[in-house]
């Protein structure tokens, strides 16, 4: 089956549409959720096409359709693009609310390079394709169907259910900021922007993970000054070889081991279960972290390096302005994933060190990421997370990860807000095209989707 959304006016005229609103069940829930995803997708919200604002504004026409009262659900500009908030209030206000959390904005995509329009939903042979279909309107889609469906149900929450949308997780993260702000006062973030389920290359669940810290991201610059002259009379020093020396400094440097409550679960639960050398350094990890053997197998594994300790690595050079010169400058960006609990100042700090020539400035280069701590384990939450889970996968491993990428679930827990990646998604690795070409989502996981969070919204905010 092939479905498709054109461009032009026509399909934007078709976009700001409302869908229809029924009374809502899981199956036409379900079915509700396809329909928002492919819409959805046809909004280009990518960085500067100012379509986050119209995309908020049809979102607000399916909330007030499905049940809101127009007044609880506010949208924010800001520069470009936007925020939107829509409040459920609860039977007790005394209770502090639950945010659900999601981004509106996608990563840019030239449709030279897809097989279809990345900006055209296409549903084919069990797939939605199209950027965003996966990262993060899916789980976006499905979060508004399942709000509609819960209000026309008649249920009504005693704690209050707050979904916060922001329009520009993947670049600046000035709406993540602003509605951290806003909602400093809540009780905990489900961010459906992390975690999820894991599924083997046959179909079969494996794992559920539940995103409970991440990395910190962070950029540094290296930069090496250098009085220059002619190619044909060269000195002691060179701009070039003076960088390179200090990237070296950082090859052979291994940042210190370190270990938090969500790694140390996460290696205790996952160890059996992974295969390899890789599964036995876990399996030793967890009766003797300090394992030195162990830790230099997971060091040689790209796949769980990051598990263990921060990460800096180099990612971009550039030096010389003229092939018969000899080069005035020479710079290096350093990109690093800093391990929950250390900061960015002292990263900075570290990397000076590491580079042991005063010659070699360290610059942190700012981009929106902030210092966050991890979130602890709430055992209310994990319960509520494995009813939900095992109801689609009976006795499916639930355990909790610390991850590398960033989301605006760090804006939260740096206010002490703690932030959970619990997406509903459930796909094999080999279908996990987030940010690259031919993104989709595997159709058949938006039914038990809207199960989840159904049952988890049920749980925690009754």
């Amino acid at each position: 089956m092939i479905r498709s959304l054109a461009g032009g006016t026509a399909a934007l005229a078709l976009l700001l549409a409302p869908v229809v609103a029924t009374a809502q069940t899981a199956d036409t829930a379900a079915d509700n959720a396809l329909n928002i995803l492919t819409r959805s997708i046809g909004f280009r919200t990518v960085e500067g096409a100012g379509q986050v604002p119209a995309y908020a504004a049809w979102l607000k026409s399916l909330l007030v359709d499905g049940g809101y009262a127009d007044t609880d659900v506010q949208i924010h500009p800001i520069g470009e693009t936007a925020a939107l908030i829509a409040r459920w209030p609860g039977s007790d206000p005394d209770l502090k609310p639950i945010v659900l959390l999601a981004h509106m904005d996608v990563v840019q995509a030239d449709p030279a390079d897809w097989t279809r329009d990345p900006f055209t939903a296409v549903v084919e042979n069990g797939y939605v394709y199209g950027r965003g279909a996966l990262d993060n309107k899916a789980d976006l889609s499905v979060l508004v169907a399942t709000l509609v469906q819960l209000r026309q149900s008649g249920w009504t929450p005693r704690r209050s259910i707050v979904l916060a949308l922001s329009g520009d997780e993947e670049t600046a993260m000035t709406t993540g900021r602003w509605l951290a702000e806003q909602l400093r006062d809540s009780e905990l973030v489900l961010n459906a922007d992390g975690g999820g389920g894991l599924l083997a290359e046959d179909g079969t669940p494996t794992a559920y993970k539940v995103q409970a810290a991440e990395k910190t991201y962070a950029d540094y610059t290296l930069t090496v000054t250098d009085p220059g002259g002619h190619s044909s009379r060269p000195g002691a020093t060179n701009a070039i070889y003076r960088l390179n020396a200090a990237l070296a400094r950082l090859a052979a440097y291994k940042f210190p081991v370190t270990y938090s409550p969500i790694t140390t679960a996460y290696i205790a639960a996952t160890g059996p279960r992974v295969e390899g050398p890789s599964g036995a350094a876990l399996r030793r990890l967890a009766v003797d972290p300090a394992d030195a053997g162990a830790i230099a197998a997971l060091d040689a594994d790209p796949e769980y390096v990051g598990l263990i300790r921060t990460t800096c690595i180099a990612t971009m050079i550039n030096g010389g302005h003229a092939p018969n010169a000899l080069p005035q400058r020479a710079t290096a960006n350093i990109n690093c994933r800093i391990f929950p609990g250390t900061t960015m100042a002292q990263i900075e700090t570290t990397l000076t060190g590491i580079m042991a020539d005063p010659g070699v400035t360290v610059a942190y280069q700012d981009s929106g990421t902030v210092d966050a701590p991890s979130s602890p384990l709430r055992p209310d939450l994990m319960a509520a997370l494995a009813t939900a889970v095992h109801a689609r996968a009976p006795g499916l491993l639930v355990v909790p990860t610390m991850e590398a990428g960033a989301t605006d679930s760090m804006h939260f827990r740096a206010l002490g807000v703690p932030g959970y990646g619990v997406s509903s998604v459930f796909m094999k690795p080999s279908d996990d095209f987030a940010h690259g070409l031919n993104e989709r989502l595997p159709v058949d996981t938006l039914a038990p989707g809207v199960r989840q969070w159904d049952a988890v919204l049920r749980d925690l905010a009754q």
